[in-house]
Formats: structure tokens, C-alpha cells, sequence
């Protein structure tokens, strides 16, 4: 595997940073190096946010991504923002909850109603970043199911392991 640059892009209040976290652990869980960073806006709640997660066999000499090769795009202003950053031949995972237009690009693009699905069957919007990373897993196959399931259960409270690990699940049930 060469190395691998991961961008999650939307809103402060989406769970942008926690996928990111989740991601990161999952890779070293894996056995491979991983580096995530995080970064919003300064009313955090609604304000642009981002989480980037490297994934690596080797060395990781930059913690930045530069040119992602896979963009996971939450709502409108964030790919508009960051679809510039994605490579040509790179993957593009986009909320279509949050997304009416998706600009012309050489990328592969899989779209994902993840917030209105995570709305109708756990009754939260908060769950879309589960169902996103269920869609990126299927999608990229760059982390392993048991890392990823291990990551979340560590990642979340024991009150919400379940709700979670089934949102993971339906997004990679989502991926056509």
C-alpha cells in the first residue's frame, strides 16, 4: 500500500472529528501507521470543520494532507471548499442529505443520503458519520471490519456502542 490521504469535510456538529479519530485507531489497529489531525472554526457547532487522517505502511514524513485521494464531503460548503484537493483518480463519498450539486469531476463518486438515512432509521443526524465510514470501509477496503468495530466501541460511550456499530454497518449496506 502506498500511502493514503484521507479528508473528512462538514460542519462542526456532525461528527467530522470523531470519524477522523475513529479512522486513525482503526489503521493502527491495523498495524499500519496513521496520522489524523483535526481542525474548525471557532463557534465549533455549525462552523466549517475537517478531519484528516495518512495511512501508511511506512513512515509518515508530513502530518498535512496535501492532495487527498479520498474526500468524505458531509455537506455542500465542504466540498465545494475541498473538492479542489482531491486527486483526479481519487474517490469522492459524498452526504446527498447535504449536497445538491456535485460539481464535474474525474473522480469515482459514490453518493450517501447518510444524515437523511441516519434521521429515519435511528432518529438522530449525529449517526451519519457512522454510516460514512461504513460506506468509506466497503468502498476503500484500507482498514479491516474487526479495527473498525474495535475503534468505535472505543471510541464511543457503552451507552451508544450498539446504535453506532449499526450505523456502521447500514452505510456499508448503502454502498452501491
Amino acid at each position: 500500500m502506498k500511502k493514503v490521504e484521507v479528508r473528512i469535510a462538514g460542519s462542526g456538529g456532525q461528527g467530522v472529528v470523531l470519524a477522523g479519530q475513529i479512522l486513525g485507531r482503526a489503521v493502527v489497529y491495523d498495524r499500519k501507521n496513521a496520522v489524523q489531525t483535526q481542525s474548525y472554526g471557532a463557534e465549533a457547532r455549525g462552523s466549517a470543520t475537517k478531519s484528516e487522517v495518512i495511512i501508511s505502511d511506512d513512515k509518515i514524513g508530513f502530518p498535512m494532507v496535501r492532495k487527498c485521494d479520498v474526500l468524505i464531503a458531509m455537506n455542500q460548503e465542504a466540498l465545494d471548499k475541498y473538492l479542489k484537493d482531491l486527486k483526479e483518480d481519487g474517490i469522492l463519498i459524498a452526504d446527498t442529505t447535504n449536497i445538491k450539486k456535485i460539481p464535474e469531476t474525474q473522480a469515482k463518486v459514490f453518493n450517501i443520503p447518510a444524515t437523511e438515512y441516519a434521521e429515519e432509521t435511528f432518529g438522530a443526524k449525529i449517526y451519519a458519520n457512522m454510516l460514512m465510514l461504513g460506506a468509506f470501509t466497503k468502498i476503500t477496503n484500507l482498514v479491516s471490519e474487526k479495527a473498525m468495530q474495535e475503534a468505535i466501541a472505543d471510541a464511543v460511550t457503552e451507552k451508544v456502542i450498539k446504535t453506532n456499530e449499526e450505523a456502521y454497518k447500514k452505510g456499508k449496506a448503502l454502498v452501491q
